[in-house]
């Protein structure tokens, strides 16, 4: 069996990596702002560049009808949507894959801090919701 090969697979590798640090170096407990702002330094420290809070315009029929926001996107390349829940919901999955529907990005990681031990899904398009 061969191994998925994923979009931007290395820098995905290194936001986990980021990720991970923030994780064990805070714990569990924080809201998520505080985990995506963390999460902002420790990817700057690794030389990444991140914009947080990124506008999504979401449309139908080429019609702008709502605006949403996601937590961050890194090198332009890898949305992030940061949790801070003890939840494991479908929806966050769901969340995160529209997002990328509407950035037209090819990869997002959906991260939560809000457990003991840090949580993370790395989403493409092609992934269907559970």
């Amino acid at each position: 069996m061969r191994k998925k090969i994923y979009p931007h697979e290395t820098l995905t590798h290194e936001i986990i990596a980021a990720a991970f640090e923030v994780s064990n170096s805070l714990g569990c407990g924080f809201l998520e702002k505080v985990y995506e702002n963390a999460l902002v330094v420790e990817l700057k420290r690794r030389n990444l560049s991140s914009a947080q809070q990124v506008p999504v315009r979401v449309l139908y029929q080429q019609e702008t009808v709502g605006q949403y926001v996601a937590d961050m996107v890194v090198e332009n390349a890898v949305l992030v949507e940061v949790k801070a829940t003890l939840e494991n919901h479908s929806l966050f999955i769901a969340q995160t894959l529209n997002y990328l529907r509407a950035t037209n990005l090819p990869v997002g990681l959906l991260v939560n801090f809000g457990r003991p031990k840090l949580e993370y899904r790395r989403l493409v398009l092609t992934d269907l919701p559970e």
